[in-house]
């Protein structure tokens, strides 16, 4: 039986901005299975970032029904989603988001300092472990600030494993690196989705969804396309194309 671990139904979120109403999401709706590895597109103004904020229990619709892992989170306080945000859903920034001047250990070890169930042993075992997995095996005792984009990043998807979420969500993940860092990072993603993890990449690069094994794309905050790509291409080939001196 499948598992879904993202339902939208008929999803909308208004705001009101001096005293007009603005549909940012007009009525969407979809599902996500596990194991799946997602973009989600769209221009600016297209209702994207609305949509992110929504998936990653940041904000709540107007109308409609999200479920997350079969939780429904849209009658949740705002405390409650805040826990099933931290237990969930693994976050990976454009901009990294690292406390600075802080190892990659210790940016790693936070979101378990949320989970009282995790024992100090337990939470740096966890971490370890996690930077291994995304290859800085060599940089767990390095500060954010001796560490180059790519590396930051590998910190980042590290940290959003940590607490082996249902779901990373990734928001312009590659946003912020050059050509050849970003096909490392995505490499790591694909690795990742090989082994069974979901990943819902949100951007605006067209580019992106030729790694991914679907692409939902957004218009005026509505869906407009969302297609199975039969034909993903590899990451690692592109990197193996590339110069070696063009990364960071």
């Amino acid at each position: 039986m499948e598992k879904y671990i993202i339902r939208v139904e008929n999803l909308r979120r208004d705001f009101v901005v001096g005293g007009e109403t603005v549909h940012a999401l007009r009525g969407v709706s979809f599902s996500i299975r596990e194991g799946e590895f997602v973009t989600i597109m769209g221009t600016s103004g297209s209702g994207k970032s609305t949509l992110l904020n929504l998936l990653g229990c940041l904000d709540t619709a107007t109308a409609g029904e999200y479920y997350l892992d079969g939780i429904s989170v849209r009658e949740m306080s705002r405390n409650d989603r805040a826990t099933l945000r931290n237990r969930k859903i693994g976050f990976v920034f454009q901009s990294y988001n690292l406390l600075p001047k802080t190892t990659a250990l210790e940016n790693v070890e936070l979101p378990l300092f949320y989970n009282p169930s995790v024992s100090a042993r337990d939470r740096k075992e966890r971490s370890i472990n996690a930077l291994h997995e995304v290859g800085l095996a060599d940089r767990i005792h390095h500060r954010s600030n001796q560490m180059s984009g790519g590396q930051q990043q590998r910190v980042a998807i590290a940290r959003a494993l940590v607490n082996d979420p249902v779901m990373i969500l990734a928001d312009e993940a590659t946003g912020n690196l050059d050509t050849r860092t970003s096909f490392e990072i995505l490499t790591l993603f694909q690795k990742l989705h090989r082994e069974g993890r979901t990943i819902v990449f949100v951007t605006h690069n067209p580019e992106i969804a030729e790694f991914c094994s679907r692409n939902i794309v957004l218009r005026d905050g509505r869906i407009v396309e969302d297609v199975q790509n039969t034909q993903v291409r590899s990451a690692k080939e592109v990197l193996d194309s590339l110069p070696q001196d063009s990364g960071q």
